[in-house]
């Protein structure tokens, strides 16, 4: 006996040959479109999964901390050409130096940056050694602000200025200086008048080194 086609349940009655081969084409379609979609999940994953272990085992250094500035070797080059003593601040912990340089021009100046090694101090203090200059040249560098009073530190006088936001830098806003021989010393920055007057203090010392060679 030849088998009965079976009646399909959507159709109710038998498929034709033709309704066959589309609904077994379809579900393989179906099928395959469903493996894709698989398998790209899949693949999404297993590279998610590298990312994180490469993230979680190539080892991530510090940042690299920037070289500290030879202030004593470059002050002993500084002294080599100008042939006399470069005040050298002493750093004791409080202080970092950001820059220090032997300026050319009309005067020559031996400039050292600092600034608060601790990061919850601000502001900063330039030290500038004019070399045979006197309190004329500072208001070059403090935008032709003219010294306001005096005061003794370390047994020394200084001349005060305060050039706010007038100065040459904005940022400046007390400056201090006193004559060192043929030399002008000028203290300026950003720090208030009691820490520019310590620092200034821990300098006399050599300051009256230079005063004395020069």
């Amino acid at each position: 006996m030849s088998k009965v086609p079976a009646i399909n349940a959507d159709l109710g009655r038998p498929e034709t040959a033709e309704e066959t081969a589309a609904r077994k084409a379809a579900s393989s379609k179906a099928y395959r479109s469903s493996q894709t979609v698989r398998n790209l999940v899949a693949a999404l994953l297993v590279t998610l999964a590298v990312v994180f272990v490469i993230i979680a085992v190539v080892p991530r250094g510090e940042p690299v901390a920037p070289k500290p500035i030879d202030v004593a070797g470059i002050a002993e080059g500084v002294e080599s050409s100008m042939g006399g003593p470069a005040i050298v601040p002493e750093l004791d912990g409080f202080w970092r130096v950001n820059a220090a340089e032997l300026q050319s021009g009309a005067t020559v100046v031996w400039e050292v940056t600092l600034a608060p090694a601790a990061d919850e101090e601000r502001g900063f203090i330039k030290l500038a050694q004019a070399f045979d200059a006197d309190s004329s040249w500072a208001p070059q560098r403090l935008n032709g602000i003219a010294p306001t009073d005096t005061t003794r530190i370390g047994g020394l006088e200084w001349d005060v200025y305060e050039p706010g936001s007038a100065g040459a830098d904005a940022n400046v806003t007390y400056a201090i200086g006193t004559q060192a021989g043929d030399d002008y010393v000028l203290l300026y920055g950003s720090r208030s008048a009691e820490s520019t007057a310590e620092l200034a203090e821990s300098l006399v010392p050599q300051i009256r080194t230079v005063s004395e060679a020069r």
